[in-house]
């Protein structure tokens, strides 16, 4: 069923690419043109925060006709006058997760537009000479948009101290559509194509803003964190062209990841052929390409809705040229394109996408003969040693406390969270770490210079970080979004992520920080494999207030008066009862995900 409207609305979890954020509504006066040789780009001047914003830049040419499915290309020249660039761009197609996904998450498929390969620009009056914040949005390589992305609140907790690049991609089978076909007519993993094309676009054009193309730093938030890390690892970490220096990867998103004809992408493939009719064609890639986009749209959604819960259909593939290893393999290599990377995770990223009605030990094991079918039974057997716990033969206790753990003593994250226990959570537990924690974990250690931090603020699902990054928004508290986005701003600007003590207190002396050698900076500990050490970025106190999302979703959100910053440097290994020892067990299991 399709939801009216545009799918990056905010969800009840708050982790679409709006994520709580509002539109910005342009104030004051038109900005000066900026000519892109293909075009001349007008936007709007926001004279209260001296932002330059341009909105709705074409970045490539629209994917229709035999473009679609296929490799990006650049915009053709449209020279005929002054382009206003003043609003959001057209929706990409939403391609939405399984159906056994609660609505009330907010992961449904939504008609979108094709031509839609755009981004927006941020660009501090007078710039020059800025590095360049680029960001790429998550949805399981399906949803959202640059709509409703609005980094003036970081920018200028920064002194605007950098440019802002916000940009959209193809979605669902329309940038991620594999098989023979694929290979041999168009172009396999399309929609990280659009954001290397992207990436171009700022080495080309970015300096006629006010940014330098030689400081960029490439940003996201899970497929978007995961999406980062293609872009580092394209062609085999060895692209001709430097795009980028920093990453910046908050929960990294790394989806089994198939070759390109295994038997997952081509049975998606031949299963989107037949939705949309074209099953029996002489050529079905082509009759794809002459298809309505409506039922194209509905095809791609019918495919995706159909897999198990928090799943989506389309995702990167091996394809031999942009993605040539498996993102396990090719991390542990090293052969990555950037210098230092800021690599992050939650501390609940099992919420929402992992099922949240697990009771018995009996569900537990169901879900894992379900999520992991090439487990052998020694496999499993091991799994449930790696996330075992006293009680493993018993059910959910209802009246059990929930509450998160302080990450340093038991009970640990495998069985006790702020939002589950027992069963329930241990399987939370099992998809955060193989999903995302261990993906956090697997690009600090890609790196030669890294640092790594789990934003601990409750509730800390997975997405409630958005919160802390984008305009407008209440959550969780003035004092922490200040210390994180100068977190993110001093790693945009100055290459390094540690902020000051007062920084991290955010103007309240209570707050609770780890203070460096000269009393100045905060102690944040460069990651090192042989001592991984990381930042947890925790809060006390505030307003509560329980929401109930589902019958089995509950949880309580803190905001001012009242939230006070508690950071402390801890031991990633012992940390959560060894995540770090069940992330070198998931490394060693990589394979057989796979990813």
């Amino acid at each position: 069923m399709w939801f009216k409207g545009s799918a990056a609305a905010l969800c009840v979890l708050g982790v679409g690419s709006g994520a709580g954020a509002y539109p910005f509504l342009p104030r004051g006066t038109s900005s000066f043109p900026v000519d892109l040789g293909y075009a001349v780009y007008e936007g709007t001047r926001d004279l209260n925060n001296s932002i330059n914003v341009f909105k709705g830049i074409r970045y490539a040419a629209p994917p229709l006709g035999n473009l679609r499915f296929a490799a990006p290309q650049p915009p053709a020249a449209n020279r005929t006058g002054t382009q206003l660039a003043t609003s959001d761009p057209p929706i990409c197609p939403q391609t939405g997760a399984s159906k056994e996904t609660p609505a009330a998450y907010g992961f449904k498929s939504a008609l979108g537009n094709e031509d839609c390969l755009f981004l927006n620009v941020y660009a501090p009056a007078d710039a020059s000479d800025l590095p360049v914040f680029f960001w790429i949005h998550g949805g399981g390589y399906g949803l959202f948009s640059a709509t409703g992305l609005d980094p003036t609140e970081i920018m200028t907790t920064n002194g605007n101290g950098f440019i802002s690049v916000i940009i959209q991609y193809r979605l669902g089978a329309f940038g991620f559509l594999a098989g023979d076909q694929v290979k041999e007519h168009g172009a396999l993993n399309a929609g990280l194509l659009d954001m290397n094309l992207a990436l171009k676009w700022v080495q080309e054009n970015i300096k006629k803003f006010g940014g330098d193309p030689n400081r960029v730093t490439i940003a996201g938030e899970s497929a978007g964190a995961g999406a980062v890390m293609y872009q580092a690892m394209a062609y085999g970490g060895a692209q001709n062209e430097s795009l980028f220096n920093n990453i910046i990867a908050a929960s990294p998103w790394v989806p089994y990841q198939h070759g390109y004809n295994d038997a997952f992408p081509t049975a998606a493939y031949n299963d989107f052929a037949g939705a949309a009719g074209c099953r029996n064609s002489t050529s079905t890639l082509q009759c794809l390409r002459e298809a309505d986009t409506v039922v194209l749209q509905n095809a791609s959604a019918q495919v995706s809705e159909a897999g198990p819960f928090g799943t989506f259909a389309f995702t990167p593939v091996t394809d031999g040229d942009f993605v040539q290893q498996s993102a396990s393999k090719q991390l542990v290599s090293k052969a990555l394109s950037g210098k230092r990377i800021l690599s992050a995770n939650m501390a609940n990223e099992g919420i929402p996408l992992s099922p949240p009605y697990t009771k018995t030990l009996h569900d537990f094991r169901n879900y894992i003969n379900i999520t992991f079918p090439l487990f052998l039974p020694d496999d499993k057997l091991d799994l449930e040693k790696q996330y075992s716990y006293d009680g493993d033969d018993q059910s959910v206790n209802p009246s059990a406390p929930l509450f998160a753990t302080d990450g340093t003593n038991l009970p640990s994250s495998v069985n006790q969270s702020a939002f589950g226990t027992g069963q329930q959570q241990r399987v939370f537990n099992v998809f955060a770490e193989q999903s995302f924690d261990c993906p956090s974990y697997w690009f600090a250690s890609a790196f030669p210079q890294a640092w790594k931090y789990q934003f601990s603020g409750l509730p800390a699902y997975h997405g409630f970080d958005l919160q802390a990054l984008w305009s407008k928004t209440h959550l969780p508290g003035q004092s922490f979004k200040h210390a994180f986005r100068k977190i993110w701003g001093n790693f945009i600007i100055d290459d390094d992520p540690t902020i000051t003590v007062a920084d991290a207190q955010g103007g309240d002396v209570d707050s609770i920080v780890p203070i460096g050698k000269d009393g100045v900076l905060i102690n944040w500990p460069l990651w090192d494999d042989g001592n991984p050490q990381l930042l947890s970025l925790n809060t006390t106190g505030g307003v509560a207030k329980l929401l109930n999302v589902t019958e089995y979703l509950k949880y309580y959100t803190y905001s001012d008066p009242g939230v006070v910053n508690v950071i402390q440097v801890a031991d990633a290994d012992t940390w959560e009862g060894g995540r770090g020892e069940r992330c070198k067990w998931w490394l060693e299991h990589a394979a057989k995900v796979p990813y």
